[in-house]
């Protein structure tokens, strides 16, 4: 009695191989006429079987799930269809699929290439998505998981964003390295490749030349200052300090780090320590203009015009050509404007005021003469600097340099 229960079961076993045998191949000929969504029902009536079959009728399967989901036009496929064909091609190849690899990195460009799509106009949710999909598919290529990140902060989605942040961080994620580029003969274009190895075999077909080598500097520092901002911009200032003091623990002098720490006071609002930082970092490295820069600008928003003018001075005496520094300059100098304005105001109508009123306007007339030259060579680096080209006809105006005022006035948009 047992044998003949035995024998059953096994005719069973063998007729259920032999229809979901028959249904993958129903499948693949659907996939060969395009009908995908007609392979994915046919696939998705047998996934539960699959489970227990030999390994050819597994590989048989993942690989024409992979090729249902993937479609003919891959870049077309929602995030989700190319999650499962990835993940099917990694199935198929695990089993020994030759073909798999490729059509795993056709899907994994497809959502590359869609996600920058997507980063261009603005769908950062849609691009971060697809990006963490394809790092999921392959977690070697973490700069895809970094992206992912990026885009989360920008579509304002902290929660993704710092979850990402934090793999990357746990991770000991630092991004640097050597990027391999040559330029495509028949687009003109400059590409990048994944390695050395790979470039080197396609200079090899002739189809590319001029190959070069870029350095990619570390990203340990942004991302830990991007995991702060984060807390900050969810009301966890502590946090925020706290994530930049044990990355500082370990790298005590990288510039980079104290100048995100700098950043973190400034956007909490503490300006003094902002700069008591970056006087810091001026201290190694004396020749950097954007920082002197940005302490003028720190200096401005504390109400010390002095300071800042000598900040914006050390900038252009590093980067004579530092355009916005001279219309900074500028605009420092005529700080002291309002409070003569206010004095002149105040005063009354007797002859020691008048006498007063007159010398005010002298300090006045001579901070517009003391402004001048900075706006003038703003205007000789950019011509088309608004903000340098309108402050000097308003000055010129006030002076009575009609024909001065007219002149920059033609030259604004």
């Amino acid at each position: 009695m047992k044998t003949k229960i035995l024998a059953v079961s096994l005719a069973l076993a063998g007729t259920a191989v032999f229809a979901q045998k028959k249904e993958i191949k129903e499948a693949e000929k659907a996939i060969d006429k395009q009908n995908f969504t007609e392979a994915q029902s046919i696939l998705k009536s047998v996934e539960a079987q699959v489970a227990g079959e030999k390994d050819k009728v597994k590989e048989d399967y993942y690989m024409a799930k992979g090729l249902a989901y993937m479609g003919s036009q891959p870049q077309k496929q929602s995030a989700a269809n190319l999650k499962l064909a990835g993940e099917s091609f990694i199935m198929a190849q695990e089993l020994g699929n030759g073909e798999a690899q490729a059509n795993l990195t056709k899907v994994r460009n497809a959502l590359v290439n869609s996600a920058i799509a997507d980063q261009n106009a603005q769908k950062f949710k849609s691009a971060s998505d697809k990006l963490y999909t394809s790092y999921n598919l392959n977690k070697k290529d973490t700069i895809h998981l970094y992206y992912a990140a990026a885009n989360s902060t920008n579509g304002q989605d902290y929660k993704t964003a710092l979850d990402y942040y934090r793999k990357l961080a746990d991770m000991n994620y630092s991004g640097a390295g050597t990027e391999f580029y040559a330029v495509n003969k028949s687009t003109g274009e400059k590409e990048k490749f994944n390695d050395k190895n790979q470039r080197d075999l396609y200079l090899k077909s002739g189809d590319y030349h001029n190959p070069t080598e870029e350095q990619v500097p570390s990203k340990k520092a942004e991302i830990t200052k991007n995991i702060a901002l984060i807390y900050i911009e969810q009301g966890e200032t502590e946090m925020g300090l706290k994530a930049i003091d044990e990355a500082m623990k370990e790298n005590p002098d990288d510039t980079s780090l104290m100048l995100a720490q700098a950043d973190i006071y400034y956007q909490s609002g503490d300006k003094k320590k902002y700069a008591e930082i970056v006087e810091k970092v001026l201290e190694k490295d004396t020749n950097n203009a954007s920082l002197y820069y940005n302490l003028g600008v720190t200096a401005m928003q504390m109400e010390a015009p002095e300071k800042a003018i000598n900040y914006y001075k050390n900038a252009i005496e590093i980067d004579p050509k530092f355009t916005n520094a001279y219309v900074n300059l500028a605009s420092a100098t005529l700080m002291k404007e309002q409070s003569i304005i206010d004095e002149m105001n105040g005063l009354g109508m007797s002859k020691a005021d008048n006498k007063k009123y007159e010398e005010l306007q002298k300090e006045r007339t001579a901070l517009y003469e003391k402004a001048v030259p900075y706006l003038q060579k703003a205007v000789e680096l950019d011509a088309n600097n608004q903000q340098a080209l309108q402050t000097l006809v308003n000055i010129h105006s006030q002076l009575g340099n009609d024909d001065k005022a007219k002149k920059y006035k033609a030259m604004l948009k």
